[in-house]
């Protein structure tokens, strides 16, 4: 998939099950759920990254 940026990422289709791996993939249904959140709040580019980084960790 390479690399996506973490603007895009709430724009994603989520897969259809999470695989609930450590470190969750882009197109999880729960990042793409929290990144959509984020993106209504207004937050840059460098926020926006960290918070990527964030949802794929938990």
């Amino acid at each position: 998939m390479g690399k996506v940026k973490a603007s895009k990422v709430a724009q994603l289709e989520p897969k259809k099950k999470c695989c609930r791996k450590k470190t969750r993939c882009v197109r999880c249904p729960v990042v793409v759920m929290r990144m959509k959140r984020l993106e209504h709040e207004g937050l840059g580019k460098k926020e926006l990254a960290e918070r990527l980084k964030k949802a794929r960790a938990a």
